[in-house]
């Protein structure tokens, strides 16, 4: 890492900081974002275009501030027809200065995600969204610059928002109901991907989820959208609610745009919390992560690659709390289950936490005899 002092003018001296990432060099400073911490999710997402064989794809990083990741985009997988757009003027002068250091030749232009949406001729293979915030103002605009067959890769940072923090918020960006408790992660990146999958059916495409992650303070998901009619109609009745019941920790889900819930706990008798529209398909493709897997180990994607994909999960201390009954390992209670004839295993959304397909009360009676052995 090394610092280059610079003047601006005779008034204003500019400290700039000069970082490596990856195979990438960039100049930072006083009021360019550059967020060291998500340097892991840009690794992700070069594995990631790596895997989709971006190198002959059109790339639009549509919230390039320094421009780090086009950059990482263009070094590593290779992308050779790189665009990025940056509406702050301080941040775009970095991008361009930062693309000639790396002695690349990329289209920076200094627009808004709206303007360049509303006046761009043609469509890219490859959109990337990282705002700061919610994404959701800007999703309708980059299905403009989408066709049949392009990857989306979305970033959530408003994770407060899809996590129930704040509800009312949530309710009236995403039109949907969050959770707030353990499971809202999963169930924020499935409200994330139920409302992308909605304004994309506005466009006659469909979705396809390739890699969900929820890390940290962000979600990001990586999609695949499928131009048609009944693709559209599929993704939509791919949405759906839930119902979850505080007292036994059972959830139903029912897919579909104007389901049924059950309103009343079939286990315990307790009234079901309704949350969602949330999307209820499958989360990742477990051969892109293969793929991205054989390129380079990440403990992040070993734990989604061995993760059985089906809605939400169980949180082991939760369910002895529930139950009345001191803490168990949930590692032991992954092994029971399979003894069992279940599939168990751990999940990215929670530590201590069981994707299975066992029912609740299978969960439960095997933490059960696992207490009484012990």
């Amino acid at each position: 890492m090394g610092y280059l002092m610079r003047c601006s003018s005779s008034r204003e001296r500019i400290l700039m900081k000069m970082i490596s990432e990856g195979k990438a060099r960039i100049y930072t400073g006083d009021g360019v974002f550059y967020n060291p911490k998500m340097s892991q999710l840009r690794d992700i997402s070069v594995l990631f275009l790596k895997a989709v064989s971006a190198r002959k794809s059109r790339v639009l990083d549509s919230t390039a501030a320094t421009g780090v990741r086009a950059i990482r985009y263009s070094l590593e997988a290779g992308a050779k027809d790189v665009t990025l757009l940056e509406i702050n003027r301080k941040a775009y002068n970095y991008a361009k200065r930062n693309a000639r250091l790396n002695k690349l030749k990329l289209k920076i232009i200094n627009t808004s995600i709206q303007e360049f949406a509303n006046t761009h001729r043609g469509s890219f293979d490859v959109v990337d969204l990282d705002p700061f915030g919610s994404p959701a103002p800007n999703i309708f605009d980059i299905m403009k610059l989408s066709w049949d067959g392009t990857i989306l890769m979305i970033t959530a940072t408003d994770t407060a928002v899809l996590c129930g923090a704040h509800e009312g918020a949530c309710v009236k960006i995403y039109g949907s109901k969050p959770l707030h408790n353990e499971m809202c992660k999963e169930a924020g990146i499935r409200i994330l991907l139920s409302y992308t999958a909605k304004v994309a059916s506005q466009f006659n495409f469909g979705i396809v989820p390739l890699l969900s992650i929820s890390d940290m303070h962000y979600m990001r998901i990586f999609l695949r959208l499928e131009f048609g009619a009944q693709k559209a109609i599929d993704s939509v009745k791919t949405t759906g609610l839930g119902t979850f019941c505080r007292k036994c920790y059972s959830f139903t889900f029912a897919r579909g745009v104007a389901p049924s819930i059950q309103q009343t706990c079939s286990k315990c008798g307790s009234r079901m919390e309704a949350f969602g529209p949330l999307w209820l398909g499958r989360l990742y493709e477990k051969e892109m992560i293969k793929k991205m897997l054989g390129k380079k180990s990440i403990p992040l994607l070993n734990t989604i690659y061995e993760e059985l994909d089906v809605p939400m999960f169980y949180s082991i201390p939760k369910v002895t709390k529930n139950i009345g009954i001191s803490s168990v390992s949930h590692h032991k209670a992954i092994e029971k289950l399979r003894k069992m004839g279940r599939i168990a295993t751990l999940t990215q959304f929670e530590d201590e936490a069981i994707k299975t397909d066992a029912t609740t009360q299978e969960v439960i009676k095997a933490v059960r005899s696992l207490k009484q052995r012990t």
